[in-house]
């Protein structure tokens, strides 16, 4: 893909660059020991918890979890794509930027060019497409959405062939294999009765289309809504390298692009939702994509703004949808956070009843939304009788498991305090009790896999932990990654996790001269970039390079003792009792009970 930068520049350039002032250039900082503190400008607050940190060129909150490198902080504080911000850093050091006229050498990266390409010209083909027609544009009028907002959300229509991205991108081998990948074809398995052969055909067909974009505005995947009757009505893309709609927010990036400070987030279940309350000028509006809200959904929310609102239709399955959301944001419940739970009336979605009311009777509407703590101890009520001794010990009994998910701190013991005064207890009484016997805490954290691990460095013997150990010395110190003598048994153990460590390790030996920043930074488009950046920021407890690389073979000797997939099953059983599993999870978890023997009684 022409035009690349080279890796090899964005390693000099963010040797040259100087984290404090490129930031310090746009927020007050001051010193604090060996680091810089400020008030986070990403969200409001009175203390100061945003730290930048000169030896590691990084920047931590400790308040909304916002981190980075100087690249990331000009992207995420300046609204700047990715080239962009090489652009000012390079000028600011006086280098020209160069670019590529080929491929990058590594494989994965070329992967990911070729399907970000794919997708920007698939973009580009239905918003073609729906310019040529009339029926789907009558259907986007008759939905009440102006030429303006369809041209701002890029959305398109897949027209009602079988072979239209086919015939015009998929002539040749390569093109047909990235178009299968980037999850726009579906391979036709042959079927002699049927008298069908192997082939290729389009994945979307007569569907108005609703690009879904990254930070970056790349498109990484799609939506298509059907235009007519049929099943399934809301059809999106399959997970791919670049697309994982567990991650994914539909309208964040453009409301990033529109508010140059998002106050509060609204959650709402559908693409339409989301365009059709941007052009109410409700543009804060964001949509899970037809899944059910996950913690990395919710990192994501609160590196933007501590206020969220999860709007749902006012029916069974609506309620049943916000009482699933609730679970998942227990971990995040944290001081300074705000979550509240909007109900709309029966028979009424966003979409209609922004139409139906306007923005200023639907903005009313949030005013009324139930804070978490109020629907919390409200819905677990609703079968008991708090007029009993019994009903009201029922009550406790069913929030105990839930507020031992919530972080200690202020806003854990208000909960309890709240949920006191129903139960009709001292709220020191009841933390008391509630705390006893209560293991569930450290089971979740201790048997969560890499990608959920707390961010936490202190001794833990939960191997999810471990591996977060493990990383984060590499990812902070990466002149430990001499100490490791290979990486091979980490490959073989087949844990995803230790794929993460190896690569780091290897990438680390075979450029000795890069820093915590530039080695994240190469992880930049792989989904453990996020998770790395938050690894990266934590405190280590050791002080040299020499006590970082004993505590890394240590943590690498423990982790290949406990690597096997019985342990890996026991730690995905142990997340889905917890917080859940992804569908990428259910899946590794399905593969396994394949492969497990049937277990052997217990001799009496």
């Amino acid at each position: 893909m022409p035009g690349l930068i080279p890796r090899a520049f964005i390693d000099e350039l963010l040797a040259r660059t100087d984290i404090v002032d490129v930031i310090g250039g746009r927020i007050t900082l001051k010193k604090a020991g060996r680091e810089w503190k400020a008030n986070c400008p990403f969200h409001g607050e009175k203390t100061p918890s945003f730290t930048v940190s000169q030896t590691k060129q990084f920047y931590h909150c400790f308040g909304c979890g916002a981190n980075g490198t100087a690249l990331s902080f000009l992207m995420e504080h300046d609204r700047l794509s990715f080239p962009e911000a090489i652009e000012d850093l390079a000028a600011r050091a006086g280098l020209e930027v160069p670019r590529e006229g080929g491929s990058t050498a590594d494989p994965r990266d070329r992967q990911l060019d070729d399907l970000y390409a794919i997708n920007a010209s698939a973009d580009q083909h239905f918003r073609d497409a729906l310019r040529e027609s009339e029926r789907a544009k009558d259907y986007l009028k008759q939905r009440g959405l102006t030429g303006e907002t369809a041209a701002r959300y890029h959305l398109g229509y897949a027209p009602a062939g079988w072979d239209g991205l086919l015939r015009t991108f998929g002539s040749t081998d390569v093109g047909r294999q990235t178009l299968l990948t980037a999850g726009l074809i579906i391979e036709r398995t042959p079927d002699a009765q049927r008298n069908m052969s192997a082939g290729h055909y389009d994945r979307f067909r007569d569907r108005i289309m609703f690009p879904i974009r990254d930070t970056r505005g790349r498109v990484v995947g799609f939506g298509g809504r059907i235009i007519d009757d049929g099943e399934p009505k809301y059809l999106n893309s399959p997970e791919t390298p670049l697309f994982h709609k567990g991650r994914e927010l539909y309208g964040l990036y453009e409301a990033r692009q529109e508010l140059r400070t998002i106050s509060t987030l609204l959650v709402v279940e559908g693409y339409m939702d989301v365009v059709r309350l941007s052009q109410a000028g409700i543009h804060y509006a964001v949509a899970t994509l037809g899944t059910a809200t996950t913690p990395e959904h919710l990192s994501r929310m609160f590196r933007v703004t501590n206020d969220v609102v999860f709007c749902f239709d006012g029916d069974k399955a609506g309620r049943q949808a916000a009482w699933r959301a609730l679970e998942t944001c227990l971990p995040h419940a944290k001081d300074g956070r705000q979550l509240k739970f909007l109900f709309l009336p029966e028979g009424h979605d966003p979409d209609t009843l922004v139409a139906a009311e306007g923005r200023a009777a639907f903005e009313t509407r949030l005013e009324t939304a139930l804070p978490l703590s109020e629907y919390f101890v409200s819905h677990l009520a609703i079968d008991v009788d708090l007029a009993s001794v019994d009903g009201r010990a029922r009550l406790a009994e069913l929030a105990k498991p839930m507020i031992a998910r919530i972080p200690d701190g202020i806003y854990r013991e208000l909960l309890i305090e709240r949920l006191a005064r129903d139960v009709r207890m001292p709220a020191t009484r009841l933390a008391d009790l509630l705390s006893r016997g209560n293991t569930e805490k450290t089971a979740s954290s201790n048997n969560a896999p890499m990608t959920r691990a707390r961010l936490s460095t202190r001794p833990t013997t939960g191997r999810g932990s471990l591996i977060s150990q493990a990383i984060a010395r590499i990812v902070q110190c990466p002149e430990a990654a001499g100490a490791v003598r290979t990486t091979e048994a980490l490959r073989m153990s087949g844990d995803r996790g230790l794929d993460v460590l190896a690569d780091l390790i290897d990438t680390a030996q075979a450029n000795p001269q890069l820093s915590s920043a530039q080695l994240v930074e190469r992880w930049r488009d792989r989904a453990e970039h996020t998770r790395l950046t938050e690894l990266a920021a934590a405190p280590l407890p050791e002080l040299d390079v020499a006590a970082v690389s004993r505590e890394l073979v240590a943590n690498i000797t423990r982790l290949l003792s406990e690597a096997g997939p019985e342990r890996r099953w026991n730690e995905l059983i142990a997340l889905a009792e917890s917080t859940g599993l992804s569908d990428e999870e259910k899946r590794e978890l399905t593969e396994l009970q394949k492969q497990r023997r049937p277990a052997t009684p217990p001799t009496t």
